[in-house]
């Protein structure tokens, strides 16, 4: 007779079965009922909808949203298309969004389907899918993305409301500069005899200062007997110069949200003191925060550390050759990653407050850091070598949070753009809070994307003479909703205000920022 774990192992290869078919949402029928009791049981699948389930991990924490939202887009597409087939697709506003980039888990997603009948199905956290009853439109109009059936990028352009323009202005600029001309759109507006959103969309490009973009619409509206008026549905002229010859949405996205936000961040940040006079004593300051630095640092990333730990560590009474519990311990690495890349960010910041741009500084070391905080672990076999590489190659998920990150191929597009905005940002608060938002909004790296955004921060603040700053472990729960708040709801203010509150502390406890 086989034993339990015999038998848990038999429905484990049943699971990993159809995870190899790259099944995510699993149906009642797609496991025995035998295989899923016992799965359930042991917490390797969780139910989602009625007759409907995903695999998780079987230590995550009840009330643990990472696996529903990390599953959230593929669940949906082939929940979606067991239901109706090719005989649905999702609506312009949220086609418009996944266009430009933007994959933030939406509270609602709507489905729109003539064999829909305008109902809800509730899902985890707070999430729900609405089956709207409404005719599809031309197989032209429609895109695969993911497996999502979403509008083509000129149909979500053509069929946003109104508000969408004001509401998510970021991505509707966004989206907008993918069009390359006006060909691209104007077919979709003549066929549906749209004056009214012509007239919108001219406006909107113009906006964007594709001027060339907002004629074509207008002639070609013309030239068919239409009368367009054109509007610009944006409530203010964009902040930036921008371009429609990026290949991907992704660099543009950054750039728009940089400066919309610059202003709400000079306005909640203390002004920067200045480059100090005495370099050796900012340095003294900056080597003397090290063991709180990395205690909260590594805290907030959940490594029970301690400062002992982190002393020893310093100390280099830490000996991962002679000390077989040294050796093994996960936490005892990450201790010491961080002490070696923490003398690194030292030797940066040396260079900040010799002048040298802070932007550049960043970008040319901040590969070093990296390479710094996981040598240790790779050296112990903890993790693979290949690790040290470069930015992930691999999709990353945020436990907890709505945020999806950018896409591996996304990366590349967007750290250039980061630090170039690094570079020729003249306000340090500026460089310090976005730098660091954006970083981990991007989340480069398979592991320690907020440890590196804290280095970034840090650096930065070092430009405009701001002492080092601590975000400590105890506010973790406020950090990560003022950056949830940033990524989801696109309100960049209860970040900056809570770095500006926590840079006035430093500045009032520590003196020798402002020598």
């Amino acid at each position: 007779m086989a034993t339990p774990s015999e038998k848990l192992a038999a429905s484990l290869s049943a699971l990993r079965d159809l995870q190899q078919q790259g099944i995510v949402a699993i149906h009642t029928g797609a496991l025995s009922r035998t295989d899923r009791a016992r799965l359930l049981e042991n917490g390797f699948l969780k139910e989602v909808y009625q007759g409907w389930y995903i695999a998780v991990a079987p230590n995550e924490i009840k009330g643990d949203s990472t696996s529903w939202y990390s599953s959230f887009w593929t669940f949906c597409a082939q929940y979606l298309e067991q239901k109706y087939k090719t005989n649905w697709c999702i609506s312009p506003e949220q086609s418009l969004m996944l266009h430009a980039g933007n994959q933030t888990i939406p509270t609602q997603l709507i489905i729109k389907s003539p064999d829909a009948n305008n109902y809800n199905t509730v899902l985890p956290y707070g999430t729900s899918l609405f089956h709207m009853k409404s005719q599809l439109p031309a197989d032209n109009e429609v895109a695969l993305m993911q497996g999502l059936r979403i509008r083509s990028l000129p149909a979500a352009l053509v069929n946003v409301s109104q508000n969408t323009f004001t509401n998510n202005a970021t991505d509707v600029r966004t989206a907008l500069l993918m069009v390359k001309d006006a060909s691209y759109i104007s077919g979709i507006l003549l066929d549906g005899g749209k004056s009214v959103v012509a007239g919108r969309l001219a406006g909107a490009f113009r906006n964007i200062n594709q001027n060339r973009i907002a004629d074509d619409i207008l002639k070609s509206m013309l030239a068919a007997g239409y009368d367009v008026r054109e509007s610009d549905p944006f409530e203010n002229p964009t902040p930036v110069q921008l371009s429609n010859r990026e290949q991907s949405p992704y660099g543009n996205r950054i750039r728009l949200m940089w400066h919309k936000w610059r202003n709400t961040v000079i306005q909640n940040m203390p002004p920067a003191p200045g480059l100090p006079s005495d370099k050796q004593q900012y340095m003294k300051a900056v080597e003397d925060v090290f063991v709180t630095d990395a205690y909260h640092s590594l805290s907030i990333e959940q490594y029970k550390v301690t400062p002992e730990l982190i002393e020893r560590v310093r100390n280099g009474k830490w000996n991962d050759k002679e000390n077989e519990a040294d050796r093994k311990q996960k936490d005892a690495m990450a201790a010491k990653g961080y002490w070696d890349a923490f003398q690194l960010v030292e030797k940066s910041v040396a260079k900040v407050l010799d002048g040298e741009n802070a932007g550049r500084v960043a970008n040319n070391d901040h590969g070093d850091w990296y390479r710094g905080l996981f040598a240790p672990s790779v050296a112990s076999g903890i993790i693979k070598a290949s690790d040290l590489g470069g930015y992930r190659t691999h999709q990353v998920y945020i436990g907890q949070s709505m945020h999806v990150p950018l896409n591996r191929e996304a990366v590349r597009d967007a750290i250039p753009v980061l630090f170039e905005l690094l570079e020729n940002e003249n306000e340090a608060a500026v460089r310090a809070v976005l730098g660091h938002f954006i970083f981990v909004f991007i989340h480069p790296y398979m592991d320690g994307n907020g440890r590196m955004g804290r280095f970034l921060m840090n650096v930065m603040l070092a430009s405009g003479g701001y002492p080092w700053t601590v975000i400590p472990v105890e506010k973790r729960a406020t950090y990560m909703q003022a950056l949830e708040q940033a990524s989801v709801n696109q309100n960049i203010e209860p970040f900056a205000q809570f770095v500006g509150y926590l840079v006035r502390e430093s500045l009032k406890n520590n003196p020798l920022a402002k020598i």
